[in-house]
């Protein structure tokens, strides 16, 4: 390639990638105008739907009989159904004698070679079991199932806010999703007979997740509200048991393969005709991840059941249920793992021209920046990470008013370098494409860590590559 070619090929891209850096600040711009409009519901009552929640659970000892407590002490109407994906621990054991105590708790038990075949496979053998459990008789609108991770705890409110007149109490609602919290944002000691610089960095990226779930996913959802698109999730997911029969009636089981199996059933639904919706009014605490190991394993996770919900593109954009808005919605969402494959190839070009630019002419450069060009820098700052940077007043803001502004800033700061991990996990979502691995793997919970630290006798002197590893590794 020429000179001029070369020119053209690098202009070209310095074009896409401020094109795509334009779409992802109008977007959130929208989001957060939604956002911040978002007003509570008036609660229904829970009693008059029958309620089912289903627990999937892989080598869940550790959390899993304290779970099913809470879950009947919390909603002591519900049934709690524990699907025990043939654990190695003693999971099954904890659920049985439970179950034998309790007729609303239920344990199914699945076995080798058909367990452990992915979480969607999990809440089917659940879904079966309840329709053999239930009388031919049951009301099936009025059933609702719940899927709650081994971890999960509802807030009480939970089942009356679902009920209410926005959500279940409308026919025509065939799931909504809750808001997702993290339940160890204030813990101090993420990391047992660790240091402070490590527990403060376990507890930052706790934090980073809280905000993440609470902040631009939640407004997100609350865009999604409008454009009748609304994304569930794999934990405080409820639906209709209706909705899912309908769902299996057009695909045979309500949940299909995908590893992103939450979002794939909410596609289902959306093209079935029926309305997801979302709710800040209560929420679902779960454990947040203080290892970047299991955090960027899981996020290649999901990363990878997005590219994998590609397949759905054209159902979606033929559909008569989905407006063509809310095609577009789904549409950029399934391509996100994918423009950040992008991103990863087209953002770093006008850096290198700056840095080449400036190697080859310092003086040249350093004029260029005092006549006006430190403004194009600006604008590219600004637009390139100043959105990332703002959800962390808008979080203390909307969400935990008792933090001071500095802190929040810096956790948006820090959230800036959060949202680098996607592109990492994108990439490693291709590459397990490419080499045709679909397995599911469960994140392991951070109680499983326990033993293996308190088995270590006095921790060691803590330095910079420790640090990194006592983040990174075991997690």
């Amino acid at each position: 390639m020429n000179g001029s070619g070369l020119q053209v090929g690098v202009a070209l891209i310095q074009a896409v990638a401020l094109l795509m850096s334009v779409a992802f600040v109008t977007y959130t711009l929208v989001i957060v105008v939604h956002y911040f409009r978002y007003r509570p519901a008036t609660p229904g009552d829970g009693s008059t739907l029958a309620w089912h929640l289903f627990v999937p659970a892989l080598n869940e000892e550790k959390v899993i009989g304290e779970t099913v407590d809470y879950l009947r002490a919390t909603f002591p109407t519900a049934n709690v159904w524990v699907i025990d994906d043939d654990s190695d621990d003693r999971t099954g054991p904890i659920v049985s004698v439970r179950a034998l105590a309790d007729p609303l708790v239920h344990l199914v038990s699945r076995r080798a070679p058909e367990a452990r075949t992915g979480k969607g496979d999990a809440l089917n053998a659940a879904y079966r079991a309840l329709n053999e459990w239930l009388p031919i008789t049951a009301d099936r609108a009025h059933v609702i199932v719940g899927v709650i991770d081994a971890d999960g705890r509802p807030a009480p409110n939970c089942f009356d806010v679902c009920a209410g007149g926005t959500l279940f109490g409308d026919p025509a609602v065939g799931s909504v999703q809750v808001m997702v919290r993290m339940m160890n944002r204030d813990s101090r000691t993420q990391f047992l007979h660790r240091g402070r610089l490590v527990n403060f960095l376990g507890q930052t990226l706790v934090r980073l997740q809280d905000l993440e779930f609470r902040a631009p996913i939640s407004a997100i959802q609350i865009t999604r509200r409008r454009t009748r698109t609304v994304g569930l999730g794999g934990n405080g997911q409820f639906s209709r048991l209706s909705a899912l029969d309908v769902v299996t009636d057009a695909w045979g089981r309500p949940w299909r393969g995908a590893l992103l199996e939450d979002y794939e059933l909410a596609l289902q639904l959306m093209m079935a005709g029926h309305r997801n919706e979302y709710t800040e009014d209560t929420y679902v605490d779960q454990e947040g991840l203080p290892g970047l190991r299991r955090l960027i394993r899981q996020r290649t996770r999901w990363g990878q059941g997005t590219m994998q919900c590609g397949i759905y593109l054209r159902q979606l954009w033929t559909s008569q249920h989905v407006s063509t808005v809310g095609a577009l919605e789904a549409t950029y969402y399934l391509f996100q793992p994918w423009l950040q494959i992008l991103g990863t190839l087209v953002y770093p070009v006008p850096i290198a021209v700056f840095i080449a630019n400036y190697l080859a002419g310092p003086p040249q450069m350093r004029e260029w920046a005092l006549a006006g060009g430190w403004m194009i820098v600006a604008y590219y700052l600004t637009i390139g990470i100043g959105p990332f940077i703002a959800w962390g007043p808008m979080y203390r803001k909307r969400c935990e008013s008792q933090m001071d502004f500095v802190s929040a800033l810096g956790l948006g700061v820090g959230y800036s370098l959060f949202v680098l991990i996607l592109y990492v996990t994108s990439w490693r979502a291709l590459i397990r494409i490419v080499r045709g691995q679909a397995d599911w793997a469960k994140t392991r919970r951070n109680g499983e860590f326990l033993n293996e630290i308190e088995v270590q006798s006095q921790p060691a002197p803590v330095g910079g590559i420790q640090v990194i590893r006592e983040i990174m590794g075991g997690n």
